[in-house]
């Protein structure tokens, strides 16, 4: 089986470029975010003739997650409880004996931004939502955008941006709740030293440089970390192919024994 998370930065804009992988990679289930579309406007055809199915919570300009998927997948949840902004920012699902959720965390902008403590509230909800919904004897992934850097190795310069968005004491804290729940950082138990990013700046050359952050992550339990045979940052599909231009982020895989 194989899995993974994807922010496409805006499906409309990304569509053929997200077909162009889906018919190199053919993963299994994929959870994408920042669709920044509606469920009305989602073009459910297209992934259909590509053998996908898709559950979608959508919005207008903005946000937005879906899950594609080859088998049928039962709704789990469209929304966030106890998130009161009503923003398209999770959904999850049930295939067979795997639980499946994707996420959009709030970017936060900046520690000085009133929208930073509403990201830390979103974070608390998740946990909550987690903690309430989800059951980690069982297999369950959790995958998405976090705007998180776990820790230091996950950015391309810490020492400069330690404290600031993405990085600070607040997030990872709330992030390592979700590990001590039960989940494991799949790309780190698998690559434990690696410096490696999924996200990169549009400007100055960033990808080129590699001058990256480690955001985009796929969060399993521990059945599937029993399971898992690889996982993998996939930055060929940052770049640009075949005169279609590229997510700001790569696609982040994992591969499951079953």
């Amino acid at each position: 089986m194989l899995v993974a998370t994807w922010n496409v930065n805006g499906l409309r804009a990304r569509l053929d470029f997200v077909l162009h992988w889906l018919r190199a990679r053919r993963p299994d289930v994929v959870g994408l975010q920042e669709l920044k579309l509606t469920e009305e406007q989602f073009p459910f055809d297209e992934f259909a003739r590509e053998g996908y199915r898709a559950l979608v919570h959508g919005q207008k300009a903005w946000n937005g997650v879906a899950i594609l998927s080859r088998e049928p997948a039962e709704p789990h949840r469209r929304e966030l409880p106890g998130d009161p902004s009503g923003e398209a920012r999770l959904i999850s699902a049930r295939l067979g004996p795997l639980t499946f959720a994707t996420i959009y965390c709030p970017n936060g902008k900046s520690t000085a931004h009133p929208d930073f403590v509403r990201k830390l509230h979103w974070l608390d909800a998740l946990q909550q939502f987690v903690e309430q919904s989800l059951d980690a004897s069982r297999s369950t992934l959790l995958c998405g955008d976090f705007n998180i850097c776990p820790t230091p190795a996950d950015s391309w310069d810490e020492p400069s941006f330690e404290g600031t968005i993405f990085h600070t004491e607040e997030e990872r804290s709330r992030f390592r709740r979700l590990l001590d729940w039960g989940f494991h950082d799949l790309f780190r138990k698998k690559h434990p030293d690696t410096r490696a990013y999924s996200w990169w700046d549009y400007r100055g050359g960033s990808f080129h440089k590699d001058e990256g952050l480690r955001i985009d992550l796929l969060l399993g339990t521990a059945p599937l970390l029993r399971s898992l045979r690889r996982v993998e940052i996939d930055r060929e599909y940052r770049k640009k192919k075949e005169g279609l231009t590229a997510s700001d982020h790569a696609p982040v895989l994992a591969e499951f024994d079953a």
